[in-house]
């Protein structure tokens, strides 16, 4: 039989777990999400939230991949049979539509690295993206034909994924994390020091850092800060469990979970400041405010940050070099951690090799991310985002941690071991989290987002998401996050093929 792998040492786990939670997310969308709710009084409601929710839900999956010892859906399997099995499933599959166009964002901004040494975009950058690099189709549903121009890249960012995962998770994912991690450190922080000395840089830090401490009586507010922390540390897909069952027995699973929750915050407080100095020069130069010229997502990196290197006195094409490979190795990071949740989950569930698993899942992930390559890809794109992050992870989380803490009841488990290998001993406060706090949170949460893309679907003037019509929300939104929960089922209906209870290095006590 063979052997679960283990990391190297607790460094590489650590830089693993920080590496899939600093992605492209905390590059382009925390810093919008903090100055759109409050500036410096939002973090307030985000440390609040990172310590009810973030760190608590991160010690509750170390702590069950540490002690089950096995894959996501292997992991519940030995804890609670196929009653809860199926929760890990659910989480790969959400995990596995993500990583398909995960991978298509890391080619644009490989792409870009390209571009930004000549600055090919142009003066036009909203029209170079949609029309000369994704070729976009008019109508949301049409696929359009591919585009050479992404589908070649995309198939290098595969080939690199699939010999980092190939490799294993020593020589694989330790390894390329230990390289990626710091250099992606240290690029960002070339760029942050660049942005900071940029005539406007202190404009633009004054928008991020100055409190509207009005903000925080507004509990959407709230519910942002703690949605934020939820999708940022990578909890509740699957991962955290996945990387945490390489752990050894004796690991320290609390420090490791703070260690990983600050240090993903620090990262995304060095990229309020780098977005926001560079915003507030963009301003400056076009004489408007920061509130004209901010954005988030796919509109922030690849329009508005191709236009304030334009402008930018001198070296402005090693700065957008800089930038874009920092989005690249952030996006490498996260990807890698997303496919290795079902990459383990195959091996585990069907007792095939890694190199086996690793053929076929990323194969599989490979050929779907080929949709979103074509000149509709980027409406396909925004509707699986939505749908299988909102109604995938959150709910997800919602339910891990509602049977966790109120069904199979678990916590008082959990926390023994955790507090046997552990410096930092957990009590109260973590369980009162996970018991109350979260739940009530993420339900309202989750009621909000129900309540918004399905009573607004029958209002006048189309009150889908991104005004997207009915036909096109069903077939390639909710659809998308059906077919996770879906296959889930279906995968838990299987029979294992071994005895994985009888696993030698699975501890039931």
């Amino acid at each position: 039989m063979e052997q679960r792998a283990q990391w190297g040492t607790r460094t590489g786990f650590i830089l693993a777990a920080v590496g899939s939670a600093v992605g492209l997310g905390n590059i382009w969308r925390f810093p919008y999400v903090a100055y759109e709710n409050g500036g410096g009084a939002f973090f307030i409601p985000y440390l609040f939230a990172l310590l009810t929710a973030g760190i608590p839900i991160l010690i509750m999956e170390f702590t069950i991949g540490q002690k089950y010892r096995g894959s996501a859906p292997l992991s519940f399997f030995r804890m609670e049979g196929r009653k809860a099995e199926w929760l890990g499933w659910w989480g790969i599959f959400v995990s596995f539509v993500i990583s398909t166009y995960y991978a298509v964002i890391i080619a644009w901004a490989m792409k870009y690295t390209v571009y930004s040494i000549r600055l090919a975009w142009g003066e036009d950058t909203k029209s170079f993206l949609f029309g000369d690099v994704l070729q976009v189709v008019e109508t949301p549903g049409q696929i359009g034909g591919f585009v050479p121009g992404v589908v070649l890249p995309l198939l290098a960012v595969w080939v690199v994924a699939f010999i980092i995962l190939f490799s294993g998770v020593k020589r694989g994912i330790e390894l390329a994390n230990r390289i990626f991690i710091p250099t992606l450190v240290i690029v960002f922080l070339i760029v942050v020091l660049r942005a900071v000395t940029l005539d406007g840089a202190l404009l633009g830090l004054d928008a991020f850092f100055k409190p509207d401490l009005s903000k925080l009586w507004n509990p959407t507010v709230w519910v942002a800060a703690y949605g934020h922390i939820f999708f940022s540390l990578s909890i509740a897909f699957a991962i955290m469990i996945t990387y945490s069952s390489y752990l050894p027995k004796k690991s320290d699973i609390t420090n490791n979970a703070f260690i990983t929750g600050f240090a993903n915050s620090g990262f995304e407080l060095l990229a309020g400041i780098g977005v926001f100095a560079a915003l507030g020069f963009m301003a400056t130069q076009a004489n408007m405010s920061v509130a004209e010229v901010a954005d988030a997502g796919v509109g922030l990196a690849f329009v508005v940050f191709p236009a304030i290197i334009n402008q930018m006195p001198g070296m402005n094409g090693v700065f957008g070099a800089l930038f874009f490979l920092s989005l690249v190795l952030a996006g490498f990071t996260s990807l890698i951690s997303i496919a290795e949740t079902y990459i383990a989950g195959v091996s585990d569930k069907f007792n095939i090799s890694r190199s086996k698993s690793v053929v076929i899942g990323v194969g599989l992930s490979a050929l779907v991310s080929m949709l979103y390559a074509t000149r509709g890809g980027l409406y396909f794109l925004d509707a699986a985002d939505y749908f299988i992050n909102q109604f995938g992870v959150a709910a997800i989380g919602l339910i891990e941690v509602f049977l966790m803490a109120w069904v199979f009841r678990k916590l008082d488990l959990f926390q023994k071991h955790a507090n046997a290998i552990s410096d930092i001993r957990i009590g109260t406060w973590w369980k009162v989290c996970l018991r109350f706090v979260t739940p009530l949170v993420l339900g309202y949460m989750m009621f909000g987002l129900l309540k918004t893309n399905i009573l607004k679907t029958h209002e006048k003037n189309n009150g889908n998401y991104e005004g997207y019509s009915d036909l096109f929300i069903w077939t390639n939104g909710w659809s998308v996050a059906i077919f996770a929960l879906v296959m889930a089922i279906i995968f838990t209906l299987l029979k294992w093929k071994k005895n994985i209870v009888e696993v030698s290095d699975y501890d039931e006590s």
